[in-house]
């Protein structure tokens, strides 16, 4: 199939605008011709969870399960920290506490045993040691915003609400390359909290029930999990809860662990 010239030109401009927090120099991608497939799961077990939690980050290190909350000054009890999720419990270990007035708690992600963990607005990323979880320097990322955090093996890979990926180099948080993501209606925006899985990037789409499988080095979508059947019982059932994020990979059970904001629970699923 190919695209008529006009349809090019259009999108071209949409996606060199795509976004208020892209910088300059990103690329313009031609959309895939498919409609990415709908992957299915099993549900294997579900686990409680912290509701005090606004979780903006989910990740395994060290068979523990790492979690970060976003907080502000709005009046909400909600923390902006980061700390041990415990499966049996549902409550989460706080090992790092932001101040909330100042910073939105985002994304985070292990990297040869540093914590990293974004913040919102700040442009502020702060380096923990991951088994001590004592601060160890902080960085500025390159966008106005930061959302989600995950890495391959050898850049962090950095979300910011657009339909862009920022890839990072771990010392320095210089880019080192921005992939777009796209889909075959062109670009996907509202990329939110990441994980990278065998040279694919796992993305919750913020304010959907999909969880977006994206190849990392085209940033084509190459399929889709509809988690709209967990996300309409969590929001009939529990009113309080927000979007569903969060999604980590356990390696050694090779199942994905999937929460939301003030969720009560972590469904650990089985892609088919």
């Amino acid at each position: 199939m190919k695209f008529p010239a006009v349809f090019i030109l259009a999108f071209a401009i949409l996606n060199a605008c795509n976004g208020n927090n892209q910088g300059q120099g990103e690329p313009i991608v031609t959309p895939p011709e498919s409609i990415p497939p709908v992957i299915g799961y099993s549900i294997i077990k579900t686990y409680p969870h912290d509701t005090s939690y606004f979780t903006e980050g989910l990740e395994f290190f060290n068979d523990q399960l790492l979690e970060s909350s976003g907080g502000d000054t709005d009046a909400s009890p909600y923390p902006s920290a980061a700390g041990i999720a415990n499966l049996q419990t549902g409550k989460v270990d706080t090992r790092i506490l932001l101040d909330r007035a100042i910073y939105f708690g985002e994304g985070i992600t292990v990297f040869n045993n540093q914590l990293y963990m974004l913040t919102w607005k700040n442009r502020k990323v702060f380096v923990h040691d991951a088994l001590t979880f004592k601060r160890i320097k902080e960085f500025q990322t390159p966008t106005e915003e930061a959302w989600g955090l995950t890495h391959d093996s050898t850049n962090l890979i950095m979300s910011n609400g657009s339909n862009s990926l920022h890839f990072l180099n771990p010392e320095t948080l210089q880019v080192t390359n921005i992939v777009g993501v796209i889909d075959n209606n062109g670009p996907v925006s509202n990329i939110n909290e990441l994980e990278y899985v065998n040279g694919f990037i796992y993305a919750n789409q913020w304010l959907t029930p999909f969880i977006l499988k994206i190849d990392a080095k085209s940033g084509k979508v190459v399929g889709r999990i509809n988690m709209d059947s967990i996300n309409q019982e969590i929001t009939n059932k529990y009113p309080a809860s927000r979007e569903m994020n969060g999604i980590a990979f356990n390696a050694k059970s090779q199942t994905f662990f999937i929460t939301g904001k003030k969720w009560p629970f972590i469904y650990e699923i089985k892609l088919q």
